[in-house]
């Protein structure tokens, strides 16, 4: 009973720091939370080093770092870039520039993770936008939304996917069958949806065919990044274990004569794979108590089993604590339903979607948010809210519609 409490202390303080981005009258940022939260499960007895370790599932950081060294290859060749940049000086209509933004970020995203995209786009966009005489805020909100619909898709279109696919063994031909439809009815929404919305922003300006002059691409790096990029495709279509295709796309990438590997690891995110490590430490402390099976419980009423109230939780759980705790925890309950492989896509689709309800609903939003306020555009809470409520909630009906 002790260390149920101790567990459950644990959590609660975890989850809170991830849910406000601090601690009380402390510099402890979500990544540090993750790292002392797995630390006291393990100093308090709660669960030993060695329980630990086995909880930490190393597929899903193998698959994650591997689609990073991918995505860090293509960003110094500065491809993603030049692809904003190529396609702005073919489309020179607002409106469709617009859906060419939703688009384009959404199918990128499907391929090599939101987050990347949001970071790579975002100052792009600011200087296309300002260059063309428009505001940025509604070619920003498209990109956001667009990459998030868009990485509901595959298994490596966000983090969280990574890892119920690396738990759940769902290969990426099936996911993507499963899931590539209601990313292509959301993308197509979201267009509609901020087309309407921003119609008074997207006239045609007199700076039209303005845009910022195109940065080279290091052309060497681009054919072998993409050449990488293609063998990883047919590899997770052929079935193949995502963890072991992109470790040989990394290794493949890191074995140059051009390219200090320091510059790719600097663009590595750090601090996601530990935020990882730590939570599947808490989680495991959590599991091993008797806390999961205690929450499924009180879960059970609201319909958890169902399509509808596994979304409804999930929609909910990931706005307070972020997307991919809220998946984390809530792995745990998806092997005790009646139809796991549905509840795994469930939760894949209803995590990545709730995404785009609110500013904090998943980190590509934040990306964005802190993307822009660096080129002096600011989002305000009730501006995004307008796109990304109505977005989130069409989405997630269509969704739940589907899998159903």
């Amino acid at each position: 009973m002790l260390l149920s409490v101790v567990a459950g202390a644990i959590l609660f303080f975890t989850y809170l720091v991830l849910a406000t981005g601090r601690a009380p009258y402390l510099r402890i940022d979500r990544t540090g939370a993750a790292i002392v939260g797995a630390t006291l499960m393990i100093a308090t007895g709660v669960i030993s080093l060695d329980e630990a370790y086995g909880h930490i599932d190393f597929r899903t950081l193998v698959l994650l770092f591997g689609m990073m060294v991918l995505i860090a290859h293509l960003r110094m060749a500065r491809f993603f870039s030049a692809t904003v940049q190529w396609i702005a000086s073919r489309v020179q209509q607002p409106t469709m520039l617009l859906v060419a933004v939703v688009f384009v970020s959404g199918t990128l995203s499907a391929l090599f993770v939101n987050d990347t995209i949001c970071l790579v786009f975002t100052p792009v966009l600011i200087e296309l936008a300002r260059a063309r005489g428009h505001r940025p805020l509604p070619y920003l909100l498209a990109l956001v939304t667009g990459a998030n619909i868009g990485s509901v898709a595959t298994i490596t279109g966000n983090p969280q996917n990574m890892l119920i696919a690396s738990v759940s063994q769902i290969r990426y031909l099936p996911f993507l069958a499963a899931l590539g439809p209601v990313a292509l009815f959301g993308l197509a929404l979201d267009a509609i949806v901020l087309a309407v919305m921003f119609r008074a922003d997207l006239r045609p300006g007199p700076l039209e065919s303005a845009g910022p002059a195109p940065r080279p691409i290091h052309r060497v790096m681009t054919i072998k990044g993409l050449l990488v990029t293609a063998f990883v495709l047919i590899a997770f279509l052929l079935g193949k274990d995502p963890a072991i295709v992109a470790a040989i796309a990394a290794a493949a990438l890191l074995i140059t004569r051009r390219v200090n590997p320091q510059k790719i690891y600097r663009q590595i995110d750090w601090d996601l794979l530990v935020l990882f490590i730590g939570l599947f430490v808490v989680i495991g402390g959590v599991e091993r108590v008797g806390l999961a099976q205690r929450l499924f419980a009180l879960l059970e009423p609201v319909g958890l089993h169902t399509i509808a109230g596994l979304s409804s939780v999930t929609t909910i759980v990931s706005n307070v604590i972020s997307n991919v705790p809220a998946v984390m925890l809530l792995s745990r309950l998806v092997p005790q339903l009646p139809d796991p492989h549905t509840s795994w896509l469930t939760l894949a689709m209803s995590s990545t979607l709730a995404g785009n309800l609110t500013l904090v609903g998943s980190i590509a939003n934040l990306i964005v948010l802190e993307g822009a306020r660096r080129h002096g555009v600011e989002i305000t809470f009730w501006e995004y809210c307008k796109v990304g409520v109505p977005v989130t909630l069409l989405t997630l009906l269509f969704g739940v519609w589907w899998l159903t």
